[in-house]
């Protein structure tokens, strides 16, 4: 989970590239939804990168819904960034 909360910060630090991402990406009307994908993207794969890593397997479908749980109660912080 610190690695997860590592790479919110991380992503708020950084905006401005999902910013330029989805200038480049999008031609929809909601980017919000659009920037909260990319978001929730970078945190799926630090936390399956991170699981691989630090554990040496892939995730159990428990850690998995744990860490489904986090981000939905994160959900409102990273809507809000822009």
């Amino acid at each position: 989970m610190e690695k997860i909360k590592q790479k919110i910060h991380d992503t708020i630090s950084n905006k401005e590239e999902i910013q330029q991402l989805i200038q480049f990406l999008s031609n929809i009307d909601d980017s919000k939804s659009f920037a909260l994908g990319i978001v929730v993207g970078r945190l799926y794969n630090a936390f399956y990168y991170q699981t691989k890593r630090i554990l040496g397997r892939e995730p159990t479908d428990v850690e998995f819904a744990e860490f489904l749980e986090f981000v939905k109660s994160r959900k409102s912080d990273l809507e809000n960034l822009w």
